[in-house]
């Protein structure tokens, strides 16, 4: 309002000169007014109370869906074989049987077979870090002159189905090039191929190149060597990455069935995945069978629990580095 009493109207464009925020605070009012529901509508009381019951809903739709057939399952391996056959929802007022649990253990080959494993799962794991590690080091910090080429052919082996490759990948194990020997009925046999894996090598590639190269620099100016320079700058700034990697290689070896049951075909060495399928239906009771089905389950889930945190920091931040 001037002095004589007439309004002054101000030009957005001149508005923004006087105010340098207000197109950001316009854009955030913007921002908060996008929705199904608006800002005035959230606050009303209707609206509260059925958000609240459609998050109480969907919770317990997904508790359900997620711990139900784990319970269930812990339920039926404490059951006898006929109650599960005759009632499967009605076993919870079923007199227990512990002893199914000691004759999945010992009589199903379970506890062995748990220890097999838990040797392929921490071999492949190795196995995976090292190569793929190293190879994306290669690529991402050494960067010879043919690692476009050489990125370009681990990438062209993403899109080739696993199928594919395995007859070539089973004459290799059957008879090693070079060496001449048989890695059948070994773990060697396990642990080798799950190392060459195109997807770990790009996303690990990926991480190493949101690494400050001025890191890189200075630890070569102070005389660092490319191996000092990997195990002392590249390797520590990565834990969040190799720890996701670890994570998605542990569960590949646990349920991974195929490539186990062809080159493991000695009962004593097979992994659990291969153990369960290979169990008689005939000779062995119904509810022991799905007492060995439990302990599988509740072993890598008693895992997670107790390293959730770990697990979930690590792929909470393993989108990059921030310089």
């Amino acid at each position: 309002m001037s002095a004589a009493g007439q309004t002054i109207v101000v030009a957005p464009a001149e508005f923004e000169a006087i105010e340098p925020d207000a197109p950001r605070k316009r854009r955030q009012r913007e921002t908060k007014e996008r929705g199904a529901i608006s800002a005035a509508d959230r606050r009303r009381p209707v609206v509260i109370v059925t958000m609240w019951i459609l998050q109480i809903v969907m919770f317990i739709g997904l508790l359900i869906a997620g711990l139900g057939p784990i319970v269930w399952s812990a339920r039926a391996s404490l059951s006898s074989s006929q109650d599960i056959i005759s009632d499967p929802m009605g076993i919870w007022k079923t007199p227990l049987h512990w002893g199914n649990l000691e004759q999945a253990w010992s009589g199903a080959q379970i506890g062995s077979s748990l220890g097999n494993t838990v040797i392929v799962a921490v071999g492949s794991t190795i196995a995976t870090l090292f190569v793929s590690a190293t190879a994306a080091y290669l690529l991402s910090v050494l960067r010879p002159r043919w690692s476009p080429l050489l990125s370009g052919a681990i990438l062209a082996t993403l899109f080739l189905p696993g199928v594919i490759s395995l007859v070539p990948l089973y004459l290799t194990i059957l008879k090693m090039p070079v060496l001449n020997i048989s890695l059948l009925n070994t773990f060697w046999g396990v642990w080798l191929p799950a190392g060459a894996s195109a997807f770990n090598v790009v996303v690990l590639k990926r991480f190493f190149d949101s690494i400050p190269r001025e890191l890189i620099e200075a630890a070569r100016i102070d005389g660092a060597s490319s191996i000092r320079v990997f195990t002392t700058v590249v390797i520590p700034l990565s834990r969040p990455i190799l720890g996701v990697v670890t994570l998605l290689t542990i569960i590949a070896s646990w349920k991974d069935y195929l490539w186990p049951m062809l080159v493991l075909a000695a009962p004593n060495l097979q992994p659990v995945s291969v153990t369960l399928a290979n169990l008689p239906n005939g000779a062995m009771p119904f509810a022991v069978q799905m007492a060995a089905v439990f302990l599988t389950i509740i072993i890598p889930v008693i895992l997670f629990v107790v390293f959730q945190k770990q697990f979930l920091r690590g792929v909470s931040s393993a989108g990059g580095l921030k310089g």
